[in-house]
Order: C-alpha cells, then sequence, then structure tokens
C-alpha cells in the first residue's frame, strides 16, 4: 500500500467528529493491506512505530533541508523499512548515519507525507484515531466481534498482532489469544466522576474504594526468579527498578501477573514529587530514590487466569499474595464513607480515590 493511502485515512478520521465514519475511514484503509504490512500500519496510525524510540527529536527533523518529491511512490513498507535503517544507527558517527537516512527518506516522500511521517515519529499524530476506534475498525475490517477483539487486543498487548490475527486468520486463533506471564497485558481504564459520592451512587452498590497515587503506574509479572516490570504503555523498565523486582520475589506466589502503581516516599513517609517518581522510569542512572511498589489488583497467580474472575475474588487473592502491599482501600456502598475516605486519601497526599464495581471482571474496566 502506498503510505499516501494511509496518510490521506487519517487526514479524513481528524477532519471528522464522527466515531461512525472514523471507524468506516480506517476499516477501508485496513482490509487493503497486505499482511506484512499489518503490524507497521498500526504502529503508524497510533504514531508509536513498532521501533520504539528512534533517537531522533524535533530539532533533527527541523535540521533537514530537503526537496519532496512530487509523486507519492512511498509505500508502507517502505517507510517501515527507513525505520528500521534509522533505529539500527549507533555507535561513533550514528547522528550523522541518522541524519543521512532521514534525508533519504525525507526526499523519496510527498510534503503531505513528510508531514505525517514527522508526526509519527515524535508521538504526535493527532488524528482521532485513538484506541478504542482502531480496535473498533480492526473488527469492522476483519468482520469479528468488537469484544473479541478488544479482548485478544487486552492480552496481547500488541495492538498490531490482534490486527493481523483479526484481518488474517481464523476466528478461532483469535479466541485463542490469551494470558501469558511475562507478557505484557494493555492496562484496564476508568472513567471520571466529579466525585466519590456520585461514583458510588451511580453504582448503587458495595463497591472497592481505594487510593489513588500521584505515582507510576507498574504491571509486574513473575515466573519464578524471572521478574518483568512494565509502565502504562508497556515499556519494559525491569533493570532500572531493582527493588520492585526483588518486593515481587519476596511474594509467596512463584507465577504471578499484578497491577499496581509505583511512587518514592521521603523519611517521613510522605509521597515525594511525582518527578523524582518518574526520573527512575526515564534514567539509565544509578538509583538515589527508592521507589515502593502498591498493587490494587493480581491477573493470575500460580497457573490460574483471574480477569473474568470479579473483583471482589480478586481482591481476596491479592490480599492473600501482597499483604502489607496492597493498595489502602476499603468496601462501602456509602457515599459519605468514601467522600471520608477520599479527604483521609488526600490528607495523606495522594491524587485521590478509584471506585470499583466488585462484580466487574478485570477486563470490563478497559476502555478505549
Amino acid at each position: 500500500m502506498l503510505l499516501s493511502d494511509l496518510s490521506e485515512a487519517t487526514e479524513t478520521v481528524a477532519a471528522t467528529s464522527s466515531r461512525l465514519q472514523k471507524v468506516a475511514a480506517l476499516a477501508d484503509v485496513l482490509r487493503r493491506l497486505d499482511v506484512d504490512e499489518i503490524a507497521p500500519a498500526i504502529g503508524f496510525l497510533i504514531a508509536s512505530p513498532r521501533q520504539g524510540r528512534l533517537g531522533v527529536g524535533w530539532r533533527g527533523l527541523a535540521i533537514l533541508d530537503v526537496a519532496h518529491t512530487d509523486v507519492a511512490q512511498l509505500t508502507v513498507g517502505g517507510l517501515d523499512a527507513a525505520l528500521d535503517r534509522v533505529a539500527a544507527a549507533g555507535g561513533p558517527g550514528s547522528v550523522d548515519a541518522r541524519r543521512r537516512e532521514l534525508e533519504t527518506l525525507a526526499a523519496s516522500a510527498t510534503a503531505a507525507e513528510w508531514h505525517f511521517i514527522t508526526r509519527v515519529i515524535l508521538g504526535e499524530l493527532r488524528t482521532g484515531a485513538l484506541e478504542g476506534v482502531l480496535l473498533d475498525a480492526i473488527a469492522s475490517a476483519g468482520d469479528r466481534p468488537a469484544a473479541l477483539v478488544r479482548r485478544a487486543a487486552m492480552l496481547s498487548g500488541d495492538l498490531g498482532e490482534t490486527a493481523r490475527i483479526a484481518l488474517t486468520a481464523s476466528p478461532a486463533e483469535l479466541e485463542e489469544v490469551g494470558l501469558r506471564v511475562g507478557r505484557a497485558v494493555m492496562p484496564m481504564l476508568a472513567s471520571t466522576a466529579a466525585s466519590a459520592a456520585e461514583a458510588i451512587t451511580a453504582l448503587g452498590r458495595d463497591a472497592s474504594v481505594e487510593y489513588k497515587l500521584d505515582g507510576a503506574r507498574i504491571q509486574v509479572h513473575r515466573d519464578g526468579d524471572d521478574v518483568h516490570v512494565y509502565t502504562r504503555s508497556l515499556a519494559e523498565v525491569t533493570h532500572r527498578v531493582p527493588e520492585l523486582v526483588e518486593a515481587v520475589r519476596a511474594l509467596p506466589a512463584q507465577r504471578l501477573i499484578l497491577d499496581g502503581e509505583t511512587l518514592s516516599l521521603d523519611d517521613d513517609g510522605a509521597p515525594r514529587a511525582f518527578q523524582d517518581t518518574m526520573s527512575r522510569f526515564g534514567s539509565e542512572a544509578a538509583a538515589t530514590v527508592a521507589l515502593r511498589p502498591w498493587f490494587f489488583d493480581v491477573l493470575h497467580v500460580d497457573g490460574r487466569d483471574l480477569i473474568d474472575e470479579p473483583l471482589s475474588t480478586r481482591l481476596e487473592i491479592l490480599d492473600q499474595v501482597v499483604g502489607d502491599l496492597r493498595m489502602p482501600g476499603v468496601v462501602t456502598a456509602d457515599p459519605e464513607r468514601a467522600e471520608e475516605f477520599g479527604r483521609e486519601a488526600l490528607a495523606a497526599g495522594h491524587e485521590g480515590i478509584m471506585v470499583k464495581a466488585l462484580d466487574a471482571p478485570y477486563a470490563a474496566g478497559r476502555r478505549g
């Protein structure tokens, strides 16, 4: 497929506020992709190329002075291969090598395509093609149930691979995508409410009310002594957070998938500034600020998948597994108690609270 087809589809998506029209435009372009173009195209559509960080910033792109072609000839596969070469540039002279690759790429693209490419590289493609819209488009293009596509995407943590299966494989293969210890899972997301009382009232029944920390979301996988820590975006940061690894190795289970948050505390036990926590995720430097984990959900324990179990069951198991590493929380149907607990969270220096239905499976909290 020509890259211009993909770029034009994103312009169509950006030009409409209709979710149905966004889904239709994306589904149309997805149907026309070759098999080996699917995963790269999905990465381009969400401005997250499969190569990851390319070592190129705004300045590196702004200084390029290249005449673009007037004829659209660059393909999706051609852009993917070019980004492979940019990502592979390393060692002495890597800056110049990346610049040369980018100059060649820019010269092979039209002005409109280069505008699209730069936004993909910088992660700034604002088209309205949010993950939920794209998942619906994948389901439409592959004629697969949207719920099945969403579940496969959540459990695989890989939107491109999910699209490949949905568009080219059998429905049975999509259904077979399951939870795997060591493979990051797309995290459960939440919507907002004006107040804790409003959230409790809307549920109309007992709910789990938990602290919301001003920290970093983490997902931790353990298989024996092998532990992996992932961020909200599913980037692995295991080597940067050895204290989290050791904390999980000390837990009384051999195979685990845990969902939680982490932040750093000062000498009095109060939370440090958010940037102190985040600095641990973005630096290779030796740790000078220790992190502490709090876990609020468990997806798997010692051979048992829990994502379809109600939250009440998962919390019982979580208590048994993580002990005092459990996120502080209460169970209540009383709006006043929820508000009181929210004030306690704020007084402790935290961001607020989360309200969760006790009968909800993990996948039910996933929204796009």
